[in-house]
């Protein structure tokens, strides 16, 4: 039994170990280009249909481009996503408790005297205030490529995409998922960040400058919540 146990603290110390050499690993190298979840889609490969006798027509094609919008609606096909995220927050709240506690017991009587010495009581007083004071706000423009990589049961399309810039000796990049409604899409074959539901957008960048920006990992873990002091 006690083999047992040893053997499970040692399987439970060893996966958080990998678990830490996992993130330190993660935060030296930084996210990279080519992204499984960020790939583009590719749209279903065409297959000719026979041909019709008496016929030009063929609905496989994109024939029917020549007299619609050119908006995505297919796997594989393109959508502008503008970005238009202006967000803010405010908290704030007061509090302030008191309390205080007078409880006196009269003097005893022992051997029908009173015994002075036994008499006792118990006086308490508590006070606390507190307050705190939050605001915060955030603010993303641009635009951003994206393609679509599902078409939902609802006709809804899933989007995702990335888009990175290298300046100097760093790179910035911008990540984005989420769905989108048909109808949300303009003509120009643009849509709001804003109406794109379930968004994921991440917006960074890596290199020596956003390096000499984040605090090491030895900082990290003194300033992180399990360290006890």
């Amino acid at each position: 039994m006690k083999r047992t146990g040893m053997f499970i603290a040692k399987c439970a110390l060893l996966s958080a170990s990998l678990s830490l050499l996992t993130g330190c690993v993660t935060d030296i190298f930084g996210p990279q280009p080519n992204d499984p979840r960020f790939i583009p889609a590719l749209p279903e490969p065409y297959s000719p249909e026979p041909d019709a006798p008496g016929s030009i027509y063929r609905a496989n094609t994109d024939a029917g481009n020549l007299y619609a919008d050119l908006r995505a609606y297919r796997v594989g096909d393109i959508l502008k996503v503008r970005l238009e995220e202006n967000t803010q927050g405010s908290k704030k709240s007061s509090t302030d408790n008191s309390k205080h506690t007078t409880v006196t017991v009269p003097e005893p009587v022992l051997f029908g005297k009173n015994v002075s010495w036994l008499e006792q009581g118990v006086d308490s007083n508590t006070t606390f205030k507190g307050s705190g004071d939050s605001d915060q706000s955030n603010s993303l423009t641009g635009n951003i490529s994206v393609t679509v990589s599902k078409v939902l049961p609802n006709g809804n399309l899933f989007i995702s995409g990335e888009k990175w810039i290298k300046i100097n000796t760093g790179r910035e990049y911008i990540r984005l998922t989420g769905i989108v409604r048909p109808v949300d899409i303009e003509p120009d074959n643009s849509v709001s960040s804003v109406k794109v539901a379930d968004p994921r957008i991440e917006y960074s960048a890596t290199g020596q400058l956003a390096d000499a920006n984040k605090e090491g990992w030895l900082g990290q873990f003194f300033n992180s919540p399990i360290w006890p002091f």
